[in-house]
């Protein structure tokens, strides 16, 4: 029997709510659930779709399928350590563009192939390690344009594609943990072609490499730039001595092996000074910068603070300027220009996007002190006066002069006006 509109309005709001409904071996709170350490060899039938976060860590996957996260857009942190999976399918990922943590460290992964984080493009932190795997395609993490960490340590790794690491691909990388793998040399060249952020965040001690003098000249150039790469595990940083492991050595601590390599001079990389603060006087023009890790010239900027609002080069006006860099130029500030500006560089084709603050405070000129050139003549001035006063305008004149009243002698009478003295009869 067909069933009606009542019993199909019915049967869609059950089927509905099914799907809000947490599975009884899991722990639902607010925007989390927990799956964690109940022996799941598959994922529950019915997760609910609500969760930011969800953990599946420590049980017994083994296989993703496809589309398996589909029906929770809004997931953002994914937590699936300590299972046994060994390979990812064809999306399934899709749908779930707003990840921005994925943890799947200490499994059973042998590979990283290129279709596993397609579609990820807001990832921020990627975890692999612990795993097995023993390469990494080239490619496979071209599409994470928002990657900030990615931890690839404890691996059977032996060569790494550095040279698919580009700046216009991965603008925000910022740590690559390459650690504990089995490398026995590097492409120095492509190493040294990296963005300088990721080289400040490279880690690559405990592997098996090969001492020379190319991998000690860029470890040396690392120690000297002072990276907390080197600088944190300067006892793990060891080489083999023409590839006998029996003979590894801790190059920071001995480097007698390498006295007769040349090292060439650091060269000067230029130092883009990026104001957070800024203090001006009334009435100064100032001028903000908008440089951010978006290195294309294709973007476009806008600022936004509290006193003026939305600043873009299409409301520019005679106190306000946009330039196509993205400075913001203020003519003449006033006191309520004072507060938090915020830049935002767009790269529409990319689909990226970076932010500057900078904070600005406007301060009333000072009151201009009195010159003490002037306040000194002044008073010689005034000194001058009062000797001459004294010298000439004395109180009495000797023609004038009375005798003194008693008790004094009406003998002879002195009158002084120095500097001469005469006697008056």
């Amino acid at each position: 029997m067909t069933p009606g509109p009542f019993q199909a309005i019915l049967l869609f709001g059950i089927l509905h709510c099914s799907k809000q409904i947490c599975p009884s071996i899991c722990l639902c709170i607010s925007d989390t659930v927990s799956c964690s350490s109940v022996g799941l060899a598959k994922l529950p039938q019915s997760l609910p779709s609500f969760p930011t976060n969800l953990d599946l860590s420590h049980n017994h996957l083994s296989c993703l399928g496809p589309s398996t996260f589909t029906m929770m857009p809004r997931l953002e942190k994914l937590w699936m350590a300590h299972n046994e999976i060994r390979t990812l399918s064809h999306n399934v990922f899709s749908n779930v563009s707003g990840l921005r943590l994925l943890d799947l460290s200490s499994n059973k992964l042998h590979m990283v192939e290129q279709h596993y984080f397609h579609g990820l493009w807001r990832l921020e932190e990627l975890r692999l390690f612990n795993n097995k795997i023993a390469q990494v395609e080239v490619g496979s993490l071209s599409g994470l344009s928002s990657l900030k960490k990615i931890y690839l340590s404890f691996n059977q790794i032996t060569h790494f594609p550095f040279f698919s690491i580009q700046e216009h691909f991965q603008p925000f990388l910022a740590m690559l943990d390459l650690s504990s793998n089995r490398m026995s040399s590097l492409p120095w060249e492509d190493v040294k072609a990296l963005p300088r952020l990721v080289q400040r965040g490279l880690y690559v001690h405990n592997n098996s490499l090969i001492c020379d003098c190319s991998m000690y000249a860029v470890f040396w150039h690392w120690n000297l730039r002072d990276y907390n790469s080197v600088k944190d595990f300067t006892d793990e940083h060891t080489c083999n001595v023409y590839g006998d492991p029996q003979r590894s050595i801790r190059f920071f601590r001995n480097n007698q092996f390498f006295q007769n390599c040349t090292v060439e001079k650091p060269a000067m990389q230029p130092v883009t000074v990026l104001l957070s603060d800024v203090v001006v006087f009334e009435g100064d023009r100032v001028r903000l910068d908008c440089q951010t890790s978006l290195s294309t010239t294709d973007l476009s900027f806008s600022w936004l603070s509290s006193s003026r609002g939305l600043i873009t080069q299409t409301s520019m006006n005679d106190t306000l300027s946009v330039f196509s860099n993205g400075t913001l130029e203020i003519q003449a500030t006033m006191i309520s220009d004072s507060g938090v500006y915020l830049c935002t560089a767009v790269d529409v084709k990319q689909g990226l996007n970076a932010t500057r603050k900078v904070n600005v405070t406007v301060l009333l000129p000072a009151a201009e002190p009195f010159n003490t050139g002037y306040t000194t003549l002044l008073g010689c001035m005034v000194t001058l006066v009062l000797i001459l006063t004294y010298l000439f305008l004395t109180p009495c004149r000797c023609s004038y002069c009375k005798q003194p009243p008693a008790p004094y002698n009406q003998g002879t009478l002195w009158c002084v006006f120095w500097p001469f003295t005469r006697e008056h009869p």
